[in-house]
């Protein structure tokens, strides 16, 4: 299965992330047009390592591993802030708070990934991120009529207009007090994305959860 490990933002922080975006562009979030598409809010993440693809028997391994070594973390805030672009193709929404505790959960699940016998391509470590969208368009996407979407620029597509309009968001703390082992498919989820699957909840400062 083709696996990474993360942590999820609170059902208040992404809310308050549903209502910035709303504000900075209208209805171009609800219907971005062609070539953009939104992560659904229910797969918004911040990834602490990337496995790729881990045979189905080295799994229970890795959570071995992984529970114990969480268990000496203790719970700590997370908190969204500022934004960028990838290349012009993903936009993001960057880590104001915490992000040094998500970079201790990025190592453990390194550590735990090699002692399963699988990579774990660390995500936290440079720029810890939250994916917001995608663009497979090369150029800016049509205005629409009444629409507030930030106008796209001929030489970077529309994401970098996304990214410097949320240089100055701020989100709410949220507590981190567990990490997510997830399966993801490719091409199974909504609108031909990926389909996100849970596999095991590990809790901090105290083995796992469901």
């Amino acid at each position: 299965m083709r696996l990474f490990t993360a942590v999820y933002p609170s059902a208040q922080a992404s809310a308050h992330l549903d209502l910035a975006l709303g504000g900075l562009g209208g209805p171009a979030v609800a219907d971005p047009g062609p070539g953009l598409r939104w992560v659904p809010k229910e797969q918004r993440h911040l990834t602490l390592a990337f496995h790729g693809e881990v045979p189905d028997g080295a799994v229970p391994a890795y959570l071995a591993a992984l529970a114990p070594a969480l268990s000496e973390v203790a719970p700590f805030d997370v908190a969204l802030g500022g934004g960028g672009s990838f290349g012009g193709r993903t936009l993001w929404a960057g880590v104001a708070e915490g992000a040094a505790g998500l970079r201790v959960l990025a190592a453990a699940a390194e550590q735990a990934a090699a002692e399963a016998g699988f990579r774990a391509d660390d995500r936290a470590g440079g720029r810890p991120h939250l994916t917001l969208a995608r663009t497979s368009a090369s150029r800016g996407l049509p205005q629409r009529g009444g629409s507030r979407r930030p106008r796209s620029r001929p030489d970077g597509g529309p994401l970098p207009a996304w990214a410097r309009a949320l240089a100055v968001y701020r989100g709410p703390v949220w507590e981190v007090g567990v990490v997510h082992v997830v399966a993801s498919e490719l091409g199974a989820g909504r609108s031909g994305g990926p389909l996100h699957t849970s596999v095991a909840a590990v809790r901090l400062g105290g083995g796992a959860g469901g």
